[in-house]
């Protein structure tokens, strides 16, 4: 269906009484209002800043074809760490910094159609789907990129000691999946990215989200001037939060992750607390710019899909979530950069392929980047 002749969506007032078709043929009663928070909710925690999942059932034609998906598992073979079938997921969460279009202003480079993976996260769901980790992966760290082929088929070669970020950057979402899969060992379920533009869109379509700073946040950069005290985010403010590295902490990359740790509970406290769901104009705003702003992997490239998806993490709120950082330390050669602090990483992966917590041993002694406690939600 093109998009000239795609019918103008209706969306039945919440708690409406019409039966819908969900995934795989079967027909589903209409959601409560808890079931359709707790929908959300697990979009927040997968994407990020993906939301709105729980109004897109209602308007399938118009949002179908919205979303944008990549076939990873096409790109990459069978040369991969093999699938863990016990219950668990693992996704890897790209926010990526295009420097193109209307994310030149955004992003703060010049308009040369590059892009980076500005922010890297894998999003490990344990067995049973009530609790979650996430292990943010710096874009500084310096890793030995593996060979890689994209999904238009062309192969890149191996690269010693390049930044993480530049995987993507190099060879897109197949790359950046090679490359997470060969430092961790752990097969990536799933894949999700969302841009610069998107993230700010997606945030002033909320409403805002409230934070309390615990310091003043000053960092031209990044377009932020914040003085310690409770704000309520817009969509600019939120993305300089999650890009400033110089406002706070030592300046690395590192202190920048743990104030994106923040915001990312923030987010989901405000989700799970705003109305969303007594607007429904909101909720298809909500729902549009989502499926506008995320790029999924093949299998997940469907309003179905997804919707089937975040029922499957409706259960994970932020108190149910553990954030760390993959452990490293300041590379001795550019304090700039950093390296995997090896033998605590893997206590991190082997974890997770054991569907078992994080171990507070893999990240003592490691780098910080002591903003820890700047941002509160």
């Amino acid at each position: 269906m093109s998009a000239e002749s795609t019918p103008e969506p209706v969306i039945p007032e919440p708690g409406g009484s019409g039966p819908r078709k969900g995934g795989k043929g079967r027909r589903r009663k209409a959601p409560s209002g808890s079931r359709r928070a707790l929908r959300v909710t697990a979009w927040t925690l997968a994407g990020v800043v993906v939301l709105g999942g729980a109004g897109i059932g209602y308007v399938y034609f118009k949002l179908n074809g919205n979303i944008k998906s990549v076939d990873i598992d096409q790109a990459l073979g069978n040369d991969r760490p093999r699938k863990i079938d016990n219950g668990s997921e693992n996704i890897l969460v790209l926010g990526s910094d295009s420097r193109s279009g209307s994310n030149k202003k955004l992003g703060g480079g010049v308009d040369d159609g590059s892009a980076r993976s500005d922010t890297a996260m894998i999003v490990h769901v344990y067995e049973g789907h009530k609790k979650a980790s996430v292990v943010s992966i710096p874009r500084d760290t310096l890793v030995d990129r593996p060979v890689c082929t994209d999904t238009k088929g062309t192969t890149h070669p191996a690269a010693s000691g390049a930044m993480f970020n530049e995987s993507y950057g190099t060879g897109g979402a197949a790359c950046a999946v090679k490359t997470v899969e060969s430092i961790t060992g752990i097969r990536m379920d799933h894949y999700l990215e969302v841009d610069f533009e998107g993230f700010q869109r997606l945030i002033d379509d909320l409403g805002g989200v409230p934070v309390t700073t615990t310091k003043n946040i000053d960092d031209p950069q990044s377009h932020l001037s914040l003085k310690a005290g409770t704000h309520t985010l817009t969509g600019e403010q939120a993305l300089g939060l999650v890009r400033t590295r110089h406002g706070v902490g030592d300046g690395s990359d590192l202190g920048r992750i743990q104030l994106q740790q923040a915001f990312v509970k923030a987010l989901i406290n405000q989700v799970e607390h705003v109305g969303v769901f007594t607007s429904p104009k909101k909720l298809y705003d909500l729902a549009d710019t989502a499926t506008k702003t995320v790029t999924t992997d093949s299998d997940l490239g469907s309003v179905n899909s997804l919707i089937d998806f975040a029922d499957g993490l409706k259960g994970i709120g932020s108190n149910h979530m553990t954030m760390v950082t993959m452990p490293v330390q300041y590379d001795p050669a550019d304090p700039n950069r950093v390296v995997m602090a090896r033998s605590k990483a893997q206590l991190v992966w082997d974890a997770l392929k054991n569907d078992r917590p994080i171990p507070k041993a893999a990240t003592e002694g490691t780098a910080t980047g002591e903003a820890k406690g700047v941002v509160t939600p």
